[in-house]
């Protein structure tokens, strides 16, 4: 029993890093978000886009740490434990999906060059949209953590 213990200590630990470094991400894409925000106005189109731009960048980041490691590491997490993370993951994970497809659809949407872009009035809208999404998101995701990882916690000390 105690083995086990180690065991999944010594598995599992390593994913508080990874959460609390996707964490910090999420913060830092919070606060890109707001400064778009509360800009309102910009100097030019070049201006706004340099700004979205960063943003989008961090956004993907984001995202694609999301996919590509966290969920990834809770789905392992929840398989070893076995205790119904797995369903709830199942149900969670296209709702998720779906944000992700919004976040992706945004960049799409202002990968552009100045000319390209016809008008800079769209972008505060669907910025605006997307923050909805992300919002759920984070809501989504807040629950995972907390039903596949954070309840094994006590386990794993």
């Amino acid at each position: 029993m105690l083995n086990r213990c180690e065991s999944a200590k010594e598995r599992w630990g390593g994913v508080n890093a990874i959460i609390d470094r996707w964490l910090k991400e999420r913060q830092d894409l919070i606060v890109r978000y707001c400064d778009l925000v509360s800009r309102g106005n910009f100097e030019s189109v070049e201006d706004a886009l340099k700004h979205f731009r960063v943003f989008c960048q961090v956004l993907v980041d984001y995202v694609s740490a999301g996919h590509f490691e966290v969920y990834e590491q809770l789905i392992e997490e929840a398989l070893e434990y076995n205790d119904g993370g797995v369903e709830l993951a199942r149900k969670i994970y296209p709702r998720i999906q779906a944000t992700t497809e919004s976040a992706l659809d945004f960049n799409d949407r202002f990968d552009k060059t100045p000319e390209e872009l016809e008008e800079l009035n769209v972008l505060v809208p669907r910025l605006a949209e997307l923050g909805e999404k992300l919002e759920e998101r984070f809501i989504l995701e807040d629950t995972l953590i907390e039903k596949l990882h954070n309840v094994h916690a006590s386990q794993l000390a």
